[in-house]
């Protein structure tokens, strides 16, 4: 834990017209630093340690897919919070990752101050990295509140984000059952 954040919450608060020696305030520099910390913590994680032991050895070489992992983010540009669901497909070759790893690959590079395009290509890289496939896919879609709670205050708009790599960006027939497949399905 960085000691300096609390006093930076406390000056934040101050600067904003507030007493943070007020009742409800007294321990907010504390809680929000710490919450910070805990929203920024995939600045202290390793791909290597995170995915550990969890590939496997396999002769699957058709589409895996993992649908809907929520994720939580802040915006590089406000440190205003956005969330939302990725898609992350690959096609192996010759190994798999541990279903878990990757909603935890999702995580770490979403707990980072962040945009989501980048997000989408860092996580899409990093799946890569760890399993060699043929081909990575990435699809995110969020809702940003520095558009929501400020400036255009947009309350419905989502943006849609994908990265493509290997088989799945050199091939329209992998490209497109990865998009028909993730498509989502009314409850």
């Amino acid at each position: 834990m960085n000691p300096d954040l609390d006093h930076h919450f406390e000056q934040i608060i101050t600067g904003l017209g507030e007493d943070p020696s007020r009742g409800g305030l007294e321990k907010t520099p504390y809680r929000a630093a710490r919450a910070m910390e805990y929203l920024t913590q995939g600045y202290h994680q390793s791909l290597d340690e995170l995915v550990n032991d969890a590939m496997f050895e396999s002769d699957n070489d058709e589409m895996v897919i993992v649908r809907d992992i929520e994720f939580y983010s802040l915006c590089e540009h406000h440190v205003l919070p956005f969330f939302g669901h990725a898609q992350v497909g690959y096609i192996p070759d010759g190994r798999v990752i541990g279903l878990s790893k990757i909603a935890r690959v999702v995580d770490m590079y979403a707990r980072r101050l962040q945009i989501q395009e980048n997000l989408a290509r860092e996580v899409a890289e990093a799946i890569q990295q760890v399993t060699q496939a043929r081909g990575v896919a990435v699809q995110m879609d969020a809702q940003h509140m520095c558009m929501m709670m400020r400036g255009v205050s947009k309350q419905n708009a989502e943006m849609s984000s994908s990265v493509m790599l290997g088989t799945f960006r050199e091939s329209v027939s992998a490209r497109n059952e990865f998009l028909q497949l993730i498509r989502r399905r009314p409850a």
